[in-house]
């Protein structure tokens, strides 16, 4: 298997590649073992560039992200995390913690719509805490807004009111232009799948999420093929565990995205088998998007071989689909990830006795033993 002789004409994508902390070192090793893959045998070419985040970025520089490494990432056709944070930071003050990094990343390239699927793998139907019949063949996508919201609001911080006691604040704030445009993705993306999109907001007590519904009724308007449902998030919570394949699509707030997308991800068994990408304003020429497991850096079992590598690989296949158009790539690595499931191989977080334990390097080398198996 070698690269067509119309590979050399194609242009080289530049990603960036940001490990970050804990297992985000380890799970990144094995995306780039794919995307090494595709380099040699498909008609892509990549040069891949490396830089700190996180906390390891506050050991070497004390920034959770640096000034030159936001300019080199903000020139990258796509960039790929691998998770942020651990206990070793927590202690910093909050403008220096890993988790800054992240955020300044998003708010700073407008990465303002945020793709989180939650899909049920055959194999992994057991692995559910749910009976297998209510989440068998599940297949949601949460949009998650990213860049404003509670997460954002001014102002915020902790202050004193008197020697005995202080105050903690956050702002909860939406603009009609900032709903209106993830309302805008929301429903395009509705109208791709099933035509049904289910907004979440708590619009009965919090006066921005009562915008958030007025903007989003507004705009169905102008996409009357999509079905359109609001529903209040503490509903939204419990008909997730109670019946979620009444859903498709769900837009949301940046914090209800957060919890939502959590839940959801246990639904299919394993925060390790879930991807996210991130997505800003397209350009004709380009799309800033940045690509990473919803997980996080899970630093009790850092350094041990035994974390999940398949939801930064599925990163990586959103990437194929969202910044380099290349959906059928896209397919080819769940294709892949689902013969290797079907066969039995797991690693830690979804192990049963039935199956046979791996590593985390076993995983990334199996995903690329299969895709010699492919025809792409």
């Amino acid at each position: 298997m070698v690269k067509t002789s119309t590979s050399v004409m194609n242009k080289k994508f530049n990603i960036s590649l940001l490990p970050g902390d804990g297992i985000g070192q380890e799970i990144s090793i094995e995306a780039t073992k794919v995307l090494n893959w595709f380099d040699k045998f498909s008609d892509l070419s990549f040069v891949i560039d490396e830089h700190d985040i996180g906390g390891v970025s506050f050991d070497k520089y004390e920034s959770p992200l640096t000034e030159n490494t936001l300019e080199k990432i903000s020139k990258s056709d796509a960039i790929l995390l691998g998770a942020v944070g651990g206990p070793k930071w927590e202690s910093l003050p909050f403008e220096n913690r890993p988790e800054r990094g992240l955020l300044k990343i998003r708010k700073e390239l407008d990465l303002f719509a945020n793709f989180r699927p939650a899909i049920v793998f055959d194999a992994l139907v057991d692995s559910s805490s749910l009976k297998p019949e209510i989440i068998k063949n599940l297949d949601i996508l949460i949009i998650r807004e990213l860049t404003s919201g509670i997460y954002f609001g001014e102002p915020r911080g902790v202050e004193n009111i008197d020697e005995k006691n202080k105050r903690g604040f956050n702002t909860l704030e939406y603009t009609s232009e900032e709903i209106e445009r993830i309302a805008r993705v929301a429903f395009e993306t509705a109208r791709s799948r099933s035509k049904r999109l289910c907004s979440v907001d708590k619009a009965n007590v919090l006066e921005s999420t009562e915008l958030w519904r007025d903007i989003i009724v507004k705009t169905a308007e102008k996409f009357p093929e999509v079905e359109l449902t609001n529903m209040y998030v503490d509903n939204a919570s419990m008909q997730l565990v109670r019946n979620p394949k009444q859903f498709d699509v769900i837009v949301t707030t940046n914090m209800f995205g957060d919890i939502l997308s959590d839940c959801a991800s246990m639904l299919t068994g394993s925060l390790g088998m879930l991807p996210s990408a991130s997505i800003g304003r397209k350009t004709p020429n380009k799309c800033n998007a940045m690509y990473e497991p919803v997980h996080g850096s899970a630093p009790d079992i850092a350094g041990q071989g035994i974390a999940n590598p398949l939801a930064m690989i599925l990163s990586l296949s959103m990437m194929f689909k969202y910044s380099l158009l290349k959906e059928d790539y896209s397919k080819v690595i769940t294709r892949v990830i689902n013969k290797i499931l079907d066969n039995g191989y797991r690693t830690k977080d979804i192990f049963n006795d039935k199956d046979k334990l791996i590593s985390t390097s076993d995983m990334g080398d199996l995903v690329v033993k299969e895709l010699n198996n492919e025809k792409i």
